[in-house]
């Protein structure tokens, strides 16, 4: 994550009493996420929806799902 991140998380994770490390985002997630974020802005000609797609994804993680499962559903992949 980038050091403004970071800092935002530790500054969320305190406001509102969670963990941190429960927060963070790894490498390989960021990159993901910003590449399905770019995804949505091209394949909707829509950059709002870039922000939107991820709080769904958010969302959706929150509920167990994982990040690349919904990445081939978002893709329209077949599963690997």
């Amino acid at each position: 994550m980038t050091p403004w991140l970071d800092s935002t998380v530790e500054r969320l994770a305190r406001a509102l009493g969670a963990e941190p490390e429960a927060l963070r985002i790894s490498d390989d997630d960021a990159a993901l996420l910003l590449d399905l974020a770019a995804f949505a802005a091209r394949d909707s000609g829509e950059r709002t929806n870039a922000p939107l797609l991820c709080h769904v994804l958010g969302m959706l993680r929150a509920a167990g799902a994982p990040l690349g499962a919904l990445a081939v559903a978002l893709r329209g992949e077949e599963p690997g």
